[in-house]
């Protein structure tokens, strides 16, 4: 177990491996096609609830083209 806490962390910064003990509800190759992190898409790292964004994406495909954030 100690060495876990040594090397993961180096693990994930080396070979930019995802190490998850929550299941995320996004998918990796959604991320890594937009150049995206969850948070863009989801309320809050971890959390199922889409935000604008999300709910875009969802809606057009798994596409984010022609998106554009409303403004505050």
């Amino acid at each position: 177990m100690r060495l876990l806490k040594v090397f993961a962390p180096a693990a994930i910064a080396a070979g930019g491996l995802l190490l998850t003990t929550t299941g995320a509800p996004a998918k990796m190759e959604y991320s890594k096609k937009e150049k995206k992190g969850c948070t863009f898409c989801h309320t809050k790292a971890g959390a199922k609830e889409l935000n604008e964004a999300g709910k875009y994406y969802k809606g057009h495909d798994h596409s984010l083209e022609g998106y554009k954030p409303a403004t505050k």
